[in-house]
């Protein structure tokens, strides 16, 4: 074959970008210079208390790992549908909610179309989008980063398939106003509300589902569970559209180990909600902390990270510095966010250890 393969490549993938994922704890000790046990990891959004230790125990105990898990999600679409308040047959299972995000652009969106993504957010929109060859159109958000609907209304047209709202928006940490998220639900598009850090605020958008067929709120088990090593997100959405995903989702897309933590998980959630009111407590306790060191400003947060601006033109030589000292968060290339941090949060000698590290390196 003397044809150059890339040229089989379609044209839109052969150069794509990929999507900036947590590197390995092992990876970034390697890259600091440090022992493992020594690193404070605050750039995933991950839960430090870790999960339920009845997953351990199911998982242990489980002996058909040859067998294929339930295509059909038959007992995980209803315990989430206990888990949630709403019907089995609106719930779809994902490999994470990225998987769903894939999914739910596969299913509305072609090449040619557009996404409606208010920015800064979560970037699994962007990125799922171009690989189907469609269109991003990023509409920006005002000063506190809140929605500019005007602006999201005015920049629809017949191309337009999906908007896109994380809630609370990653990364500034902010909700949106019950008022926006109707009047965009008034709009023909469809409207994907991702609560992935809902646990930690209480406000969904969850009992509108009954009064707009264009909604789809996603969840995801990554976070209050503790399960972003397993992948578990979940769906909820009309029953039609759920029947739809159901129809082009890999069949065996949740694997039995995902199946089995996600059910621990349900088991115990007495445990694990009780874990939400310390992160909480820890976040405010942060955003005192950063308060005080001069050139930062904290951005309030309802999710389980803060945002936070820094010196002018002083954001990249910042991070690569927390870095250097085993302390990784997370930067921005977006010039709108070129001098902000996004940080986790995570245990109290965690935030200590960030918080002391920061302010020797803000002064340079």
């Amino acid at each position: 074959m003397n044809r150059d393969v890339k040229e089989l490549v379609l044209p839109h993938l052969r150069a794509p970008a990929g999507y900036d994922g947590v590197r390995s704890l092992e990876a970034m000790a390697s890259e600091a210079g440090i022992p493992p046990e020594k690193i404070i990891r605050l750039n995933g959004n991950e839960n430090s208390y870790g999960p339920s230790p009845k997953v351990a125990k199911a998982l242990g105990a489980f002996e058909q790992y040859n067998r294929y898990p339930d295509p059909d999600q038959t007992v995980l679409r209803h315990a989430l549908s206990e888990y949630t308040g709403t019907p089995a047959e609106t719930i779809v299972c994902g490999n994470g909610s990225d998987e769903l995000i894939d999914l739910i652009i596969r299913l509305f969106v072609g090449k040619g179309d557009k996404i409606i993504e208010p920015t800064p957010t979560f970037g699994m929109y962007r990125f799922s989008t171009h690989l189907v060859g469609a269109e991003v159109v990023p509409v920006s958000r005002d000063k506190n980063f809140n929605l500019d609907v005007e602006s999201i209304e005015l920049a629809l047209d017949e191309r337009s398939k999906i908007i896109f709202l994380a809630h609370p928006n990653n990364p500034t940490g902010n909700l949106a106003r019950e008022d926006d998220i109707r009047r965009l639900l008034e709009l023909p598009v469809m409207v994907v509300v991702d609560e992935a850090y809902y646990e930690y605020c209480g406000q969904t958008a969850m009992p509108l589902l009954s009064e707009y067929p264009n909604l789809i709120v996603l969840r995801t088990f990554s976070k209050w569970a503790g399960l972003a090593g397993l992948r578990v997100g979940l769906g909820a959405m009309d029953p039609e559209v759920a029947r739809l995903i159901m129809t082009i989702k890999p069949p065996y897309n949740m694997n039995r180990a995902a199946e089995l933590a996600l059910m621990a998980s349900l088991d115990d959630q007495e445990l694990l909600l009780s874990y939400i009111r310390p992160v909480v407590e820890e976040r405010e306790r942060m955003f005192t902390l950063l308060e005080d060191i001069p050139g930062v400003t904290p951005i309030p947060s309802a999710a389980n990270f803060m945002m936070m601006r820094l010196p002018e033109g002083q954001g990249e030589r910042i991070f690569q510095d927390l870095a250097r000292k085993g302390v990784f968060v997370r930067a921005y290339a977006d010039d709108a966010m070129k001098d902000c941090l996004r940080v986790s949060v995570g245990l109290p000698q965690e935030t200590d250890g960030f918080v002391q590290a920061l302010r020797e390196v803000v002064g340079g």
